[in-house]
């Protein structure tokens, strides 16, 4: 039994790889700003902490022996276009103080949560791109200050583990979505807005969904069960490079959108207006990650949104009969 440290374990992909850890035989400590949202977590202690701060990042490294470092101030494409100031000055005060954290407390490995962002954006200028592989994050042009960031931090793991002895493993997103995680409020990524505005459509009987762009932009996506077992292959492996993991699997979102009302049961309206859509195109080479861990994404994108779409219809479901029940409330006088 290991004892693991989780940043960011009130959210989405850190409260799936908590539940994952535990079942897997360890002893787990998240931490983070927030609990998780949806449901209880399953660490064996959990930490309300602002990574932000230095003392805070030595009271949550302290006594364990790894740590996956997910914390992170992010969200979809409407969010981090948006928010630059924010994103780079949070995201970079957390990850410097965990990082250095784990060095003063003798942390044995050490797990960064990198991004897709990292890539350059004139790799990503035509619907049918080409691959990306992880050497073509050099020379470097990432998107947005979120990708700045990322990249940033990359690079400053690469140094701890050169200077200070660190083992630092780094992975690479590429747009993971499942059960559990943000569908509203202006932070979900495209699959769980998708969700949602296809399950208010089936609701409402209104069939016209607004999608940003032309909907001809394309990417990949991952389910959450494949993203944390990916996760954890990577910590127990020797590769100590950036690795991606993601589906290889690309679509554009309007196929997105209708792969979604299909498993709803309904015909939709697509009413694309401006937004942002961040690079034109993205898939995800895995050639390396077969060749590093012996394995790639197992679950289909199929099977995953069908299992996403149910858990948000339901959440939209219960918050229709929770504002009904609060309309007939006020008619009332209650």
């Amino acid at each position: 039994m290991t004892r693991i440290l989780v940043t960011g374990a009130g959210g989405f992909i850190g409260h799936h790889l908590v539940s994952y850890l535990k079942g897997s035989g360890h002893w787990v400590r998240g931490v983070d700003v927030k609990y998780p949202e949806y449901t209880a977590t399953d660490a064996d202690e959990f930490l309300l902490l602002d990574l932000r701060r230095w003392e805070n990042c030595l009271q949550a490294t302290n006594g364990v022996e790894e740590v996956y470092a997910l914390a992170a101030d992010m969200g979809g494409m409407g969010f981090i276009s948006s928010h630059h100031a924010q994103i780079l000055h949070n995201n970079s005060l957390i990850n410097i103080h965990v990082l250095d954290a784990a060095r003063t407390n003798g942390i044995k490995r050490y797990l960064y949560t990198s991004s897709a962002c990292v890539y350059p954006e004139f790799k990503q200028t035509e619907t049918n791109v080409t691959a990306l592989r992880e050497s073509d994050a050099y020379p470097a042009q990432p998107q947005d200050a979120y990708g700045w960031e990322k990249l940033i931090a990359e690079r400053l793991c690469m140094h701890y583990r050169e200077d200070y002895g660190v083992e630092t493993r780094i992975v690479r997103f590429h747009n993971i979505f499942g059960p559990l995680g943000t569908w509203d409020g202006g932070r979900e990524k495209a699959p769980a807005a998708m969700c949602r505005k296809i399950a208010v459509a089936k609701i409402t009987g209104n069939h016209e969904i607004e999608i940003w762009g032309d909907g001809e932009q394309t990417r990949s996506f991952c389910l959450i069960d494949d993203c944390v077992k990916g996760i954890y292959k990577l910590m127990q492996s020797d590769y100590a490079e950036p690795l991606n993991l993601g589906q290889d699997r690309m679509i554009s979102i309007n196929q997105l959108a209708d792969m979604i009302a299909d498993i709803a049961g309904i015909c939709i309206v697509k009413k694309h207006i401006d937004g942002p859509q961040g690079v034109r195109g993205r898939n995800s080479d895995n050639t390396r990650l077969k060749e590093v861990l012996g394995w790639e994404p197992e679950v289909s994108l199929e099977e995953g949104l069908a299992h996403t779409y149910r858990w948000i219809e339901a959440q939209v479901q219960t918050r229709t009969i929770a504002c009904a029940r609060t309309s007939d409330d006020a008619e009332l006088g209650l």
